[in-house]
């Protein structure tokens, strides 16, 4: 099963929802909202590529991906519904711009015009900041081929565009997801 223009994925874990907890050998379901984004699954292993695709992604990698492409929703009468993505069973198509890494099983490598950035804390100053997180500054976690030719690197510290910062968790670590052009400086 191969698609012209679309990966074709499974949900990690085969779930859909990442809305449980183990604590003390016993799972516990942490939301029960199928609208909460927070719980959507959003680790994609690649079943196939796309016809034709000559990139590094193979299947088997594992796709960070838009959390939408697994949710359910609501259709106006009231039945449950599967998003664009999928597919049938267990299935979903993913095009390039509902991916923005990908894991090789060695490392995660950013797609196209995407970054990570790790929050910072804090900074202290002669201005009370009521707020764990230093606003609009973060140091590059995952760095893209873009920011690399404009002589950026991973590490460095840089302020980015309020409203930019798209929140995940990566391996455990919260992580804003951000464009190349979200990126305004380098301290």
């Amino acid at each position: 099963m191969q698609s012209p223009t679309l990966f074709i994925v499974k949900p990690k874990k085969e779930k859909r929802y990442d809305n449980t907890k183990k604590i003390g050998g016993i799972d516990f379901i942490t939301s029960t909202s199928q609208e909460d984004h927070q719980f959507s699954n959003r680790y994609a292993v690649v079943v196939s590529t796309p016809l034709n695709y000559d990139g590094e992604i193979k299947p088997g990698d594992t796709l960070l991906v838009h959390h939408n492409v697994f949710k359910l929703y609501y259709d106006m009468k009231g039945r449950q519904r599967s998003g664009r993505s999928f597919l049938k069973e267990n299935y979903f198509m993913v095009d390039s711009e509902q991916f923005y890494m990908y894991y090789n099983g060695k490392e995660w490598r950013t797609h196209d015009k995407y970054c990570f950035v790790e929050p910072v804390n804090t900074k202290e100053s002669m201005i009370y900041k009521n707020t764990k997180e230093e606003p609009l500054v973060g140091k590059i976690r995952y760095i893209n081929d873009e920011l690399t030719s404009l002589g950026l690197k991973v590490g460095d510290e840089i302020g980015f565009q309020p409203e930019s910062e798209y929140e995940f968790k990566v391996d455990g670590e919260k992580l804003y997801r951000m464009f190349t052009n979200n990126i305004c400086l380098r301290m």
